[in-house]
């Protein structure tokens, strides 16, 4: 796969909307804010969930939702993806019959934004699953993947207010996708590695936002053996880590970064001797309208 297979489409006016308002010192001014919309989703004859998204790739959000919450299986046969934007609904519909009355009724709220849900005993599927013990994340692959990624054209730098998961492969981002919350995005890109057939095991995993235990956990059903993120760590997405054998990577920003999950997988090639610290116009703390 080339680099940026799917990128953002940060001028898509569908994503963004102009709104007028008041600085500090009381100037009018005009922000870019990133438009949400409700995203009803259907297994078969099924109403599954009512999602908040940015609207695109909703074929994509579908999918990886029903993969990660274990309603669809890696065999299962898609039959048809009815998606109608003027009420908002996706059918998603498969051969096999679908019944999830029990697995609906039993959810946990997750600590993701916009509302995302973890339905059944997911971490209890997490024990069956074995990473690759050989992938490997070199910090030169680090390096230039955090500098590639922030400095891509996206909804994020135009508006904020947004979170980004990019799949990537060595020094390579493949698919990169925004949403209002981490979880969509990382849905996201479940849907496109099931409907395109993408190997996880060589995979390295970027998001924008902490490392909770719901990242992790999705994570580890996709496959994908490393994890990194600009920001954070919860205790509980550390412990998930370590109990599954991911590597996790947080605070990496410039040449640091911080490894509490899988270090030996990290391995020390570059010389940061010779490296600056991250360019604050590329520090990803506003939209584009802040950045000057």
């Amino acid at each position: 796969m080339k680099e940026f297979q799917v990128r953002p489409t940060p001028d898509d006016p569908r994503l963004s909307v102009p709104v007028t308002g008041i600085d500090h010192e009381g100037h009018s001014v005009t922000t870019d804010v990133v438009a949400e919309r409700p995203l009803t989703l259907f297994l078969n004859a099924r109403e599954i969930v009512t999602m908040m998204t940015i609207g695109d790739h909703p074929d994509l959000l579908a999918i990886g939702f029903l993969l990660n919450q274990g309603m669809l299986r890696p065999d299962d046969e898609i039959t048809g993806i009815d998606y109608d934007d003027d009420i908002q609904t996706i059918v998603v519909r498969t051969a096999r019959e679908t019944n999830y009355e029990d697995k609906l009724k039993k959810k946990v709220q997750t600590s993701g934004c916009a509302q995302g849900t973890v339905f059944g005993d997911l971490m209890d599927e997490l024990e069956g699953i074995e990473l690759p013990a050989d992938a490997r994340i070199t910090t030169t692959w680090l390096y230039q993947l955090t500098r590639k990624i922030n400095t891509e054209p996206s909804l994020y730098l135009k508006a904020g207010a947004i979170h980004g998961c990019v799949l990537c492969e060595e020094d390579r981002p493949l698919v990169y996708m925004e949403d209002v919350g981490r979880h969509n995005a990382i849905d996201k890109i479940a849907g496109y590695m099931f409907l395109n057939s993408v190997e996880p095991g060589n995979k390295i995993f970027y998001t924008t936002g902490r490392l909770t235990s719901e990242m992790v956990i999705k994570c580890v059903k996709m496959r994908v053996p490393i994890l990194v993120s600009r920001s954070g760590f919860t205790a509980w997405g550390v412990e998930l880590a370590r109990q599954s054998g991911l590597t996790l990577i947080g605070r990496a920003r410039g040449k640091r970064f911080v490894c509490l999950s899988g270090a030996e997988r990290v391995v020390f090639d570059a010389d940061t001797t010779t490296m600056d610290e991250e360019d604050r116009k590329h520090s990803r703390k506003g939209s584009m309208n802040m950045a000057d």
